[in-house]
């Protein structure tokens, strides 16, 4: 008869996580940080004004949804 081993290792938390190392995890997000490459002042502007104008005109083109179907509701249904 072989013996086998019945218990487990109990798992140990992860660096960073709950119960881990804190510092470690705060040097590890500076440093992933530091990888990023952020946009310039120039193009954060371009794409801030893409996003502004793409919302204006779906905000427009749902407004002009809504009368347009409400008008025809209150057509039908009088």
């Amino acid at each position: 008869m072989t013996a086998t081993r019945t218990d487990t290792a109990s798992p140990r938390p992860a660096a960073g996580g709950p119960g881990g190392r804190p510092g470690r995890y705060i040097r590890e997000i500076i440093s992933e940080l530091r990888k990023v490459l952020w946009p310039s002042r120039k193009e954060l502007t371009t794409y801030t004004i893409v996003v502004i104008v793409f919302v204006v005109i779906m905000v427009a083109l749902v407004a002009g949804l809504d009368l347009g179907l409400a008008k025809l509701v209150l057509q039908i249904f009088g």
